[in-house]
């Protein structure tokens, strides 16, 4: 059995968890020698994915429905998040029910707490863009009115909330910490987290605000009135109300606001020295992480900024010093990238929109990668048991999904090995990250060979490769 330095075996997604075969080779960091197991995969063989592809069906799934007995709550191993949570559910059953956030093409709701504030976002997966509970209008019209651009044809579709978790899982795993922590659903009941160090906890939250069918509605009216009706018969077995939603759970953070707001306000007023080199560290953060998840919908409207003034200087102590940072701490600023449903495509945009990062424009994309940035993420990336723990916990976090297909996500890690490639030249060579984004788009994928009449995937050699098709429109 091959094990990684740490002890852990290789995961053969062909086999669902069994150890793989051969030992890896060392991770090269050079285009042209990348050919190293990182884990173990399957060929893809599935052409259902398109702008076409219909919306979830709607035939109720194990995981979007559950029965009286089976919905036991939610438990989490992670105390903060548990506190978090069990509050959320106390504020709902004393009637303070959760808020619709009517910006965004989904269906995602603000979380309160027993006295009234946020302290969380919810998005259900039934909810997502393109599911088939949406509640925005603007969504069912784009469907009716123009099928033929209906969704992103890089991206699987309704699976937004496992993006979400699985853009914190990266940030925590290469300590960026600009991502609010996110956990999802876990509905495979023999799943053992401390086997892989890795925990997928169980969110389902139920709330009158959420968007239902009638039936459901119906249903909860039938139930309600039956255990009403019998509590001593039905009242003991049937649970009332409406059925619980899985989807993402996201911390809520105070005090941040639109990126656009304060980027408008620093043109106009220039950040002090010490604020401005912290701004572009907590920048390139926020740069890595959507880049090696291929982030396909960050606008500047999308990620977060919080800026802490300290208090003025006066002016007479100014004018005799010469300076007004001298006396006072610089102001702290953070960033938070939020809204990263969007992301961990299979495939490179090739076909109308490129849907760039629209950070690449502003002043702070053309400064190269700073010292501080390259000392934490770059040792990282460069280490090829690091990318394949990477690579398996994503995978015991995407194959939570009811849809999960192993040769999507395979496609999905070649793409992400690509981005980490990138990033990895660009940050030993100091480029910029306008530099980066500019750079030709590579994805590693397993290398196959012949088996008789079948073609197999091998699970120790990759091959790189490059996009030769581009999209139609390459600024939106």
């Amino acid at each position: 059995m091959s094990l990684s330095d740490g002890g852990r075996p290789l995961i053969d997604f062909v086999s669902d968890g069994c150890p793989n075969g051969p030992d890896v080779v060392p991770y090269h960091a050079d285009p042209a020698s990348y050919s190293t197991a990182i884990v173990g995969g399957s060929h893809y063989c599935d052409n259902r994915t398109s702008e076409q592809r219909p919306l979830l069906g709607r035939s109720r799934s194990r995981m979007d429905s559950h029965s009286d007995t089976e919905y036991q709550g939610n438990h989490f191993d992670d105390a903060e998040f548990s506190s978090v949570v069990h509050a959320a559910e106390q504020a709902i059953d004393a009637g303070i029910l959760p808020e619709r956030i009517y910006q965004g093409s989904s269906g995602s709701y603000f979380v309160k707490d027993k006295e009234g504030r946020k302290i969380g976002v919810f998005k259900p997966k039934d909810e997502e863009p393109y599911g088939h509970l949406n509640p925005k209008w603007t969504k069912w019209c784009h469907k009716i009115c123009c099928p033929c651009c209906f969704g992103r044809n890089c991206l699987i579709p309704n699976q937004g909330y496992m993006s979400e978790a699985g853009a914190s899982l990266v940030d925590q795993k290469l300590a960026l910490n600009v991502v609010p922590k996110a956990k999802v659903t876990k509905e495979n009941d023999v799943f053992n987290p401390q086997k892989f160090n890795f925990s997928v906890p169980v969110v389902r939250l139920a709330s009158d605000t959420f968007n239902y069918t009638a039936f459901d509605r119906a249903k909860a009216r039938s139930k309600k009135f039956a255990t009403e009706r019998f509590p001593d018969t039905l009242g003991k077995h049937v649970k009332a109300g409406l059925p619980p939603k899985v989807g993402s759970f996201q911390l809520f953070v105070d005090g941040y606001k639109d990126a656009e707001f304060h980027l408008r306000k620093f043109e106009m007023e220039s950040l002090p020295t010490a604020t401005n080199k912290d701004f572009t560290f907590q920048f390139q953060k926020l740069v890595c992480l959507d880049y090696i998840i291929r982030n396909t919908d960050r606008g500047n409207d999308n990620w977060l900024i919080k800026y802490e003034k300290t208090p003025e200087v006066d002016k007479q102590v100014q004018g005799e010093q010469g300076g007004d940072w001298d006396y006072v701490n610089a102001p702290k600023i953070f960033v938070a990238a939020i809204d990263n449903g969007l992301a961990f495509p299979f495939k490179h945009p090739d076909s109308w929109r490129a849907y760039p990062f629209h950070w690449a424009w502003l002043p702070q994309a053309k400064e190269p990668f700073i010292e501080e940035i390259c000392d934490l993420v770059l040792p990282q990336l460069a280490d090829m048991n690091f990318v394949q723990d990477l690579t398996e916990d994503l995978y015991l976090l995407f194959r939570e999904d009811k849809g999960f297909d192993k040769s999507l996500f395979e496609r999905q890690m070649s793409v992400l090995r690509g981005q980490i490639l990138n990033l990895t030249q660009a940050l030993r060579e100091k480029k910029s990250p306008l530099q980066l984004v500019q750079m030709p788009v590579v994805i590693v994928e397993r290398r196959k060979i012949e088996d008789g009449d079948r073609v197999r995937s091998q699970g120790h050699a990759f091959t790189q490769s490059f996009q030769q098709r581009s999209p139609f429109f390459s600024w939106c």
